[in-house]
């Protein structure tokens, strides 16, 4: 009907809705049916006696939101989005209300209240921290309805605030004070105020159109976006800079009213941005300052204890005793121990001054109590170091006095112990809040100004980070935990580390060392001895990561087992337990009648016992009667589930028979379980009773009925047999009535139990021999009438003539009815007319006769069914969750709504028809590769489409293109596999709705309607049924057909599903195809909603920005816009993805919100327990109610090749192991993963589900976890519920993905956020925290710096002669060698940190096959990728550390099975990697060639094969993981290109991949944006470089053995003369070259003919000798180096001077020299035969073992079949 045929309606009739039509409540819409809804919406319609706004007309459909935006200037769409928004959640948490409230069609006033206590908590906190009143003018005593009406004004009018503040919402409190404020105008309008100034009532002070946007939002934002200017784009110090939290926490303090006032002044401080000095508000709260020394600021309690420790372990273990109890007696060692307090109040003393170098930026006129606290923090510090050293030094002086220990010295040494103590009285008071936790959290949360003033003193007050304490229970665990592992440290450190270090110490330093250099300082002994220490003192620092992670995994595995995972591995252990599934379904995934009293102490127990009786099969859980409802609603999940797995293809169509639970037909009278589980198991019964022939009844009754499945399939064959036979034979003949006696006989014996008695058991084998030959005969297609004739009479011969045990004659077979009564049908004749087989297009019937003839025949296990890895693994995961402690599910009705958020970019949606057939150089396409490696899903998915009517594999080019993308799409990590993975959520809820509501009578005719239809469904798929119901955009599933309609609204109104696809208007104006594909996906699927920024030009340069969410109407047939939502400006002013997020945000509904990234995957199966985890938010973990679910991630992408699945280990490992130990006993997970739920209400107004600060925030989600943490949230983890991830499977995108992730976490030192949590947590949450957040990257280059330090340590001794010295007196100080040597065996300890991914294997697949997995890994070099990947981390990590410069790495998501060139893999790794190695290589060399030690092969060997490893690994790992890495030409061609690149002068604009030139420059970029401190620890790590001339100098034979400082200073001649050499000749190439090219090969000429003179004249007149030239170019290659890493740090200075140039063309050379080290050993390989066909192994194992055919795959040699 069109518009205008109905006049009659308002045109508001037609206006797009969301997800109700809440403005028309008489549109026909499923979700109109439920009366809450109706309810809130006219308890907003009450406007009732409220003043009307002035200079507006108010329309009689207006309600409460409207009054509000037209006070307000709100705007429109604004107020329609919260509208629904309101309506929706307060319609859900009505109906969860239990018992239901008395009048159902009224809003229930506690729903009300609840909500708004829960959104306006934050603000309550906030107000009660400045000491302000809240606005809140309501009393929770009376509940009038004026009371009523309040309530939804106040929560309306935050949500409306909340829902225009753009990007304010990232600064929480700035909300609460712009609310704090318009609740009091609103107060003021409801009281009926008169405004003083003019006698009128008082009127907001901001209103009018788009008011609010205009003088509230923009200001602020404004300033927000002033100030991310001058940041240059990130790169600028974060000191110098407000980023969000600066501005948030400026709210903090009660400055903001003074200040800012309202309506707001503009000319405030506040919008003073940077620039001006003197008047703007610096930063607020905290300063990032960029240096080391944050990791020392904000763990510094961890800090103190190691350091401590070492220093009493140092001076006890000096006395050199066997323990150290046995050192302790001596009066001595009591004393000097006392010295650690000298340390203690040193380690105050730097800490106090680093809090006033780094934060004085903090302190202006309005925070002067900052400065005042920083100054008298150090002098106290400092003062206490005095009293120390006094008390201390009294202790001394009386000793020595009197000779002894006297009394009075004693009494001294108590004296300082008295002192020590008030030094110590703030530790011993954390200790004591610790024990009792609810004291500390009292005293935090409360804001009583006597506390405030006791605690100013010890952290400066924050809004966040108060009462963070858990509860005692959880207190002790973590606490047991962390005292075992630093128990372990402590034993291992002082027994293996420090103790065996005295004794060579001691010898070392009386020893006289002959030095084979100048010494720079006298005795030289101590630096050797502090070069020994020094590897030692590194592993002591970072040790406790490997004990972490050896504790958390033993840990992890055994909270694992006691929640009970990986009880069901596979499809054995679950046919086991197949028969208590069902009972287990309808357990967990189907609501009990919920009784008022379920959450009492008895229902708990009795849960439990439940569980217990479920999960072992105790008291025999009844068994499923083939009519009982509850085996109906099984199976239709359960084939369901299977039905889905066929629309996925993991399964064939044959698997889709063996496995789905068939609805009951043909009469027969027990469940019939899945094929799979009735393999075999009735020939089983007949050979029982073949052997037991003589046995009674009873007995072989009893034998078979042990086994329920071989039961089940002896009465179901026989059922079905009977079913068959009768139903063959026309009804009415003679034949029929026989075989009706026959069986009326066999039916009649079983029931007097006098079978064995009546019939001969031996014959049954024959019988079962024909039935066979029938049912095969009946499967043909071709069916031939006379065979079945033949057999039928076989089949009557044989019972007739050998089945009954006493042998009748004809006459009493005629008498019984069991022969014909004429003789004339006796012979031959018999069965001849009355055989009426059903019609071939009769499927239901043929579809039995095949399950028929899969019961009688199957002789296999079926152990292998289904094929798939995938679908086994799904099934096994299923199954076993549901023996797992799952709360109960509530209705569909009564359970918490929940969205969906996905941001997106630009990233693939679909696979394009290009794209799939596109071919890479090596001649493979993505098509030919998704073939080969899921080929069995290939065939399935061929197999549905010529099921569909395909008739030749051409039409999937053409008119079956869309499937064949889809297919593809669903295997990549594409928008398209996510959206249909979410899209499960949709389709569980509607099918869980209507299994909830439907009656016995439905489910029962439903679940034989579609067992009627199913198979004609699969057959015919175009059948008009199936064609409508998709054009509906509905999925074609099965159970769709049974719903009633109300199932739609249900699962709209709990679920729904927002993509952020940012820049979706810019696609569609530039008719990008991406558009045209997110467009068909909204299509495709009613629940999906999109939100984009639309930018609208409005005049000559200016630009209106809005947040627009769109969708797909049906009834229209095109995408119709929703909301459209003017922002202030553009929206990116932080990190891109968590402003994509918070633009979205608004659109999101329900309790929850799950954050879905963009390579994720979901599945059906999982879907179904969505409302289950969604029941966690309302049971306590601790003392609190969760506000993060963390979920499971199982990560997909791991069988694409060896690196990948390295990768999906360790990540696996990570997301399960690691997270739960976190989550439970540590406490202490935050927010890694996406697939977490968020308790959305909580986290919109605390700031959102990320943070979005430039650069600072560059690893955006985890900063939601410290956020959530801080502010008192509780983050959990549950296993029983997985969702699919892909992660990177190529090197170079796992190294960019690994970068990202490291200089993320250089930057989360810096931050506040780090900062606070490292000060609020309890000391062992610390420790926790420290160990799995930063601490594990910092560790992680704590290890590579103690390669470095033992090398370089290992270098200084050899060059300076003191291991020949050392040597030469070969008495005790051997040891001190082999001692430091057992210190380095340690960093082999490396391999602990593998322990957790076998431990999790083992603890889910079973032990041997986690240590097969394991060693399989070693074999295809896993630990070559994993020491890789440490430097990985080692180098962006301390990099950003040191000089910032961390950038988001889009890391790409395709597939990798391409060649990388060798100049691209040189760009990559040269700085992190390859110099790195080359530079350990050569002192590994030299050691080799100048050390006494190494002239022994095996302690050569042993002392440095581990460094080896590494150097190997680090130049080596980029080729092996390349495919075609050792192809003998691809490495010419990759040469020759390389050099290219490095002599490439190009243009101005030409990228790092064309010129070298452009590259080097951008490696340089942090040094750009570096601060003082980074230059020069830049410059001082960079003289390293000129130990190498230093040191070797004096070992050349020209030097003749002096020890001169003359001896190096004259070797600098060398590097002049060379540089020299070299201008010269570039000089003359310049001038002369082109020209006069003779003149230029002339002063070359002159050039080698003077090196020449020089040699020989040296070797004649000095002690010069040959090798003396190699041995010098170890010497002078590194200074080069190091020159010209100084030079350009000092750029700025260099770069308009003559030298540059030079600089610049040395460099180059460098570059060539280190290509050419790097490309030997590769080239080398390639030319052996045999390398390259064992690295595609190593490469494609696993894809081998799966039937790949990889090798063509790599070599591009399609084989003949597919050509």
């Amino acid at each position: 009907m069109s518009l205008r045929q109905r006049p009659s309606r308002a045109p508001s009739e037609f206006e797009p809705y969301n997800i109700i039509p809440i403005h028309n409540l008489l549109a026909d819409h499923p979700s109109l049916r439920f009366p809450e809804v109706r309810a809130v919406t006219t308890a907003l319609r009450a406007v009732g006696d409220l003043r009307k706004p002035p200079y507006c007309r108010w329309e009689p459909q207006m309600d409460l939101l409207d009054w509000l935006a037209i006070f307000f200037g709100f705007q429109t769409d604004n107020v329609r989005n919260q509208r629904e928004h309101l309506v929706l959640h307060l319609a859900n948490a009505q109906m969860r209300l239990s018992p239901p409230p008395d009048n159902i069609d009224a809003l229930d006033a506690s729903v009300l209240r609840k909500f708004r206590r829960k959104l306006l908590r934050n603000y309550t906190a906030w107000c009660s921290y400045l000491g302000k009143k809240s606005n809140i003018w309501i009393s929770d005593r009376t509940q009038a309805a004026s009371e009523h009406r309040r309530d939804l004004l106040y929560v309306s009018l935050y949500l409306l605030v909340w829902g225009e503040s753009a990007n304010l919402r990232f600064v929480p409190e700035c909300i609460c004070f712009i609310f704090h404020n318009m609740a009091m105008e609103l107060n003021k309008i409801l009281e009926g105020y008169i405004d003083e100034n003019t006698g009128q009532p008082v009127m907001p002070s901001i209103s009018g159109e788009n008011a609010f946007l205009n003088c509230v939002v923009k200001p602020i934002y404004e300033t927000i976006r002033t100030e991310v200017e001058s940041s240059k784009n990130g790169t600028a110090p974060h000191s110098v800079w407000r980023n969000y939290d600066d501005i948030n926490e400026y709210f903090w303090s009660k400055r903001c009213f003074q200040k800012l006032q309202w309506p707001i002044k503009l000319d405030s401080t506040f919008f003073v941005t940077t620039g001006r000095a003197g008047r703007h508000v610096g930063k607020t709260g905290f300063v990032e300052q960029r240096s080391f020394w944050n990791l020392f600021r904000s763990f510094d309690r961890l800090w103190v204890m190691l350091v401590l420790f070492l220093q009493a372990a140092i001076i006890v273990a000096w006395e050199g005793k066997d323990y150290p109890w046995q050192a302790w007696k001596s009066r001595y060692v009591q004393v000097r121990v006392l010295t650690v307090f000298f340390t203690w109040s040193g380690l105050r003393f730097l800490k106090s001054l680093l809090d006033a170098g780094m934060q004085y930026n903090l302190v202006s006129r309005e925070t002067l109590g900052l400065g005042v606290r920083m100054v008298m923090k150090s002098v106290v510090a400092a003062t206490w170091i005095l009293v120390f050293g006094v008390f201390y030094g009294r202790i001394w002086s009386q000793k020595n006095a009197d000779r002894r220990w006297s009394p009075e010295a004693d009494r001294r040494v108590v004296t300082f112990l008295e002192v020590a103590l008030v030094f110590v009285l703030p530790e011993l008071l954390a200790v004591a809040l610790f024990i009792i936790p609810w004291i500390r959290n009292f005293l935090e949360e409360t804001n009583w100004r006597i506390f405030y003033m006791l605690s100013w003193w010890f952290q400066s007050r924050t809004f966040v980070g108060r009462g963070l304490t858990e509860g005692l229970v959880d207190n002790i665990k973590y606490t047991l935990f962390w005292v075992l592992v630093l128990a372990t440290k402590f034993c291992f450190s002082y027994f293996l580390q420090i103790k065996p270090m005295i004794a060579p110490s001691k010898v070392i330093l009386k020893e006289t060392v002959h030095y084979q250099w100048y010494q720079l300082f006298k005795n030289s002994n101590r630096l050797a001895v502090v070069l020994l220490w020094l590897p030692v003192i590194l592993i002591y620092l970072m040790d406790i990561q490997i004990w972490y992670s050896i504790y958390s995994s033993l840990v992890g595995a055994a909270v694992g087992l006691f929640q009970h995972l990986g009880e069901i591995r596979n499809i054995e252990q679950l046919r086991l337990r197949f028969q208590f599934f069902a009972s287990a379904i309808q357990f967990n995934l189907m609501p009990e009648e919920q009784l008022l009293n379920s959450r009492g102490m008895r229902n708990k127990f009795k849960d439990a016992i439940h569980r217990l009786k479920l999960r072992y099969g105790l008291g025999r859980h009844r068994k499923l009667e083939s009519n009982q409802v509850e085996a109906n609603k099984f199976a239709l999940i359960w084939n369901e589930i299977i039905s889905i797995f066929r629309e996925e293809d993991i399964i064939s169509d044959h698997e889709h028979e063996l496995l789905e639970l068939p609805q009951n037909s043909w009469n027969v009278r027990v469940i019939r379980w899945p094929c799979f589980l009735l393999c075999n198991e009735l020939l089983l019964a007949l050979s029982q009773a073949k052997e037991l022939v003589d046995a009674p009844d009873k007995w072989i009754w009893y034998k078979i009925r042990k086994n329920e499945y071989r039961r089940c399939a002896v009465i179901e064959a026989y059922d079905s047999i009977r079913h068959l036979l009768l139903e063959i034979i026309k009804i009415n003949t003679e034949e029929h009535s026989i075989m009706t006696i026959f069986f009326q006989e066999i039916d009649h014996s079983i029931q007097i139990e006098r079978f064995t008695k009546t019939f001969n058991m031996t014959v049954l084998p024959q019988l079962h021999a024909q039935l066979i030959k029938l049912v095969q005969l009946l499967n043909k297609p071709k069916k031939d009438p006379s065979q079945v004739v033949n057999i039928l009479q076989a089949v009557y011969e044989i019972a007739k003539r050998d089945l009954f045990k006493e042998k009748k004659s004809i006459e009493q077979l005629r008498e019984d009815g069991l022969a014909p009564r004429s003789p004339a049908s006796t012979q031959g004749l018999l069965f001849e007319n009355a055989v009426n087989l059903p019609d071939p297009s009769n499927e239901t019937f043929y579809r039995q006769v095949r399950r028929l003839h899969t019961i009688l025949t199957s002789r296999d296990s079926m152990h292998n069914i289904p094929v798939n890895l995938e679908a086994r693994r799904r099934i096994a995961f299923f199954s076993n969750s549901l023996f797992m402690n799952i709360p109960h599910a509530p209705q569909v009705e009564k359970m918490m709504a929940f969205s969906v958020l996905t941001p997106y970019y630009s990233e693939e949606v679909l696979f394009g028809k290009e794209q799939l057939r596109m071919e890479n150089e090596d001649g493979v396409s993505i098509m030919y590769y998704l073939q080969t490696i899921y080929a069995d899903e290939w065939t399935n998915f061929i197999e549905r489409m010529r099921r569909e009517g395909m008739v030749k594999e051409e039409e999937l080019w053409t008119t079956r293109l869309r499937d064949l993308r889809l297919w593809a799409s669903y295997r990549g990590q594409t928008l398209a596999r996510t959206v249909r993975g979410m899209m499960y959520y949709y389709r569980a809820l509607k099918m869980l709705a209507f299994l909830d509501s439907a009656s016995e009578m439905d489910i029962r005719e439903g679940s034989r309607e579609l067992g009627s239809m199913r198979r004609d469904d699969l057959e015919g798929y175009s059948s008009e049924r199936s064609l409508s119901s998709r054009s509906l955009g509905r999925t074609s599933s099965s159970v769709n057909l049974l719903f009633k309609g109300h199932e739609y609204g249900t699962a709209l109104m709990k679920f729904t599903y927002v993509v952020a696809c940012q820049i979706y208007g810019t696609q569609k104006a530039k008719k990008d195809p991406h558009a045209d594909e997110i467009l068909s996906l909204m299509k495709d699927n009613e629940a999906l909603r999109v939100a984009y920024v639309d930018e609208v030009s409005t005049g000559r340069d200016g630009k209106d920005y809005y947040s627009v969410l769109v969708k797909y109407d049906h009834q229209l047939q095109k995408e119709v816009e929703i909301y459209r939502i003017k922002l202030p400006g553009p929206l990116k002013l932080g990190e891109g993805k968590p402003e994509n997020q918070n633009h979205a945000i608004i659109f999101t509904r329900g309790d929850a919100v799950q954050t879905i990234d963009m390579n994720q995957d979901n599945y059906f199966e999982e879907a179904l327990k969505m409302r289950n985890l969604l029941e966690e938010f309302r049971h306590n973990y601790g003392i609190r109610k969760p506000t993060i679910l963390g979920v499971r991630e199982h990560i997909f992408t791991g069988s694409v090749s060896s690196l990948a699945w390295f990768m999906s280990a360790q990540e696996t490992s990570f997301v399960t192991l690691g997270q739960r130990v976190l989550a439970n006993p540590l406490k202490v997970r935050m927010h890694y993963g996406h697939p977490d739920v968020f308790d959305r209400f909580w986290f919109l107004t605390r700031g959102g589900i990320s943070k979005a600060s430039r650069v600072i925030n560059i690893s955006e989600d985890i900063f939601a976890g410290f956020n959530c943490t801080l502010r008192g949230g509780n983050v959990t983890h549950h296993e029983y519920i997985q969702v699919g991830k892909g992660r990177d499977v190529g090197l170079n995108q796992v190294s960019m993905f690994e970068a990202k992730v490291s200089s993320g976490n250089g930057e989360q030192v810096l931050s506040r956020d780090v900062y606070r949590l490292g000060h609020r947590l309890d000391f062992f949450r610390m420790l926790s925290f420290f160990y799995t957040t930063v601490g594990f990257f910092f560790n992680t280059m704590m290890v590579i710096l103690t390669v470095y330090a033992f090398l370089w340590g290992r270098l200084y001794l050899a060059l300076s002669g003191f291991e020949d010295s050392v040597l030469a007196d070969d008495t005790k100080s051997n040891k001190a060698l082999v001692t430091v040597l057992n210190q380095q065996f340690i960093i082999q300890l490396g391999l602990f940190t593998a322990l957790p991914m076998i431990v999790e294997n083992s603890l889910e697949h079973g032990f041997l096959s986690a240590i097969w997995d394991f060693l399989t890994m070693q074999l295809q070099l896993s630990s070559v990728f994993y020491t890789f990947s440490m430097g990985t981390r080692a180098h962006y990590f301390g990099r950003t550390i040191l000089h910032g410069g961390a950038k988001y790495r889009a890391t790409g998501r395709g597939f990798v099975v391409q060649h990388k060139s060798f100049a691209e893999n040189y760009r990559l790794y040269a700085r992190s990697h390859f110099v790195k190695a080359i530079e350990l290589g050569l002192i590994l060399i030299v050691y080799a060639s100048h050390s006494p030690v190494a002239g022994n092969t095996f302690v050569y060997i042993a002392m440095t094969i581990t460094s080896w490893f590494l150097v190997v690994s680090w130049i080596m790992t980029p080729f092996v993981f390349n495919p075609s890495g050792f192809d003998w030409l691809k490495t010419v061609y990759d040469f020759d290109d390389f050099m290219n690149w490095i002599w490439y002068y190009g243009s101005v604009f030409a990228k790092s991949e064309q010129s070298w030139e452009r590259w080097w420059y951008e490696e340089q970029d942090h040094l750009r944006t570096t601060g003082l401190w980074g230059k020069i620890l830049e410059i001082i790590l960079d003289l390293r470089f000129f130990f190498f001339q230093y040191g070797i100098v004096y070992q050349l034979n020209i030097a003749a053995g002096s020890t001169s400082i003359a001896v190096y200073l004259l070797s600098w001649i060398y590097v002049f003369v060379a540089f020299g050499i070299y201008v010269v000749i570039v000089y003359a190439r310049d001038k002369y070259a082109a020209k006069e090219h003779i003149y230029y090969r002339l002063v070359q000429f002159l050039v080698i003919i003077l090196v020449i003179v020089v040699i020989i004249a040296l070797l004649e007149f000095t002690e010069f000798t040959f090798i003396d030239i190699f041995t010098s170019l170890l010497a002078f290659i590194p200074t080069g180096w190091g020159m010209i890493l100084i030079a350009q740090v000092f750029r700025p200075l260099l770069q308009h001077t003559i030298l540059w140039d030079s600089v610049v063309s040395v460099a180059r050379l460098y570059d060539i020299i280190f290509g050419v080290i790097v490309m030997v050993p590769v080239a080398l390989l390639s030319w052996l035969p045999g390398f390259q066909s064992m690295q595609t192994r190593i490469l494609f194992n696993e894809a081998f073992s799966r039937g790949l055919r990889i090798f063509q795959i790599v070599t591009g040699k399609k084989s003949k079949v597919d050509s």
